[in-house]
């Protein structure tokens, strides 16, 4: 069964590269444009979504103007249980507004594959309301489920820019009997952020020679790149 998991996997980032490449280079160029004016890319998440801001943050090869917002009571750490019952309190976002730090030319992206629930909805209605760029990274499939939120609305309802990750109700690829097993939110939303940020990366390259990209701390090379790009953003994420 693991080869069977590989081929689902290969099969639903074969989709996603059809369907969303036209739409993740757009999304390139104008993440690219308010870079170039000043902003930086915020991620936000809940739980497994929140998971996906970090692992884009900091990263040996990553994009560096990078910041996940992070809300304590939303994240698996907190305990599982809490963050799933706080991903669904409408006032969490607003007690916790504080974390968003939105400025001019920032773009935000939100992460919630269901897009129904109400912090990550609430949380791209305050990056709206802030004037800023905000994209979704959502899965479709859901989108006849119902909104908890009271608006009615839900994620891709809000935002600018959706884009589709594919996953099917209820996360998992694979099936025995009635269950459905192997989930494949994390490692299709890390292959999305990645290739985004990397087409990103290239377009810099055509009008610059030094890239806002990390080197890895565990080869050997010029740490001094490192400690320029933390300067050059460090009043607008927290590298420490």
């Amino acid at each position: 069964m693991m080869r069977a998991y590989f081929h689902e996997l290969q099969r639903l980032l074969d989709v996603v590269l059809a369907q969303e490449n036209t739409l993740l280079a757009e999304a390139a160029q104008m993440i690219v444009s308010r870079l170039q004016s000043g902003g930086i890319v915020q991620l936000f998440g809940c739980g497994h979504s929140h998971l996906l801001a970090q692992d884009a943050f900091y990263r040996a090869g990553g994009l560096v103007p990078v910041r996940p917002i992070t809300i304590e009571p939303l994240t698996l750490h907190a305990g599982a249980l809490t963050s799933s019952k706080n991903e669904k309190d409408p006032s969490i976002i607003v007690r916790h507004k504080d974390e968003f730090q939105f400025q001019e030319n920032d773009v935000c992206i939100v992460i919630s594959t269901s897009g129904r629930n109400n912090a990550p909805i609430e949380a791209a209605m305050l990056a709206k309301q802030s004037g800023v760029l905000v994209m979704s990274m959502q899965s479709l499939e859901y989108c006849e489920q119902p909104t908890r939120h009271i608006s009615g609305k839900r994620l891709e309802d809000v935002v600018d820019v959706v884009i589709n990750t594919h996953i099917p109700i209820g996360d998992g690829l694979l099936h025995h009997q009635q269950m459905q097993y192997a989930p494949a939110s994390t490692v299709i939303g890390s292959a999305v952020l990645q290739a985004l940020f990397s087409q990103v990366i290239e377009l810099l390259a055509e009008c610059q020679e030094v890239l806002p990209v990390f080197e890895s701390n565990n080869v050997e090379s010029n740490k001094h790149h490192n400690e320029i790009m933390i300067a050059n953003y460090q009043s607008r994420i927290n590298f420490e």
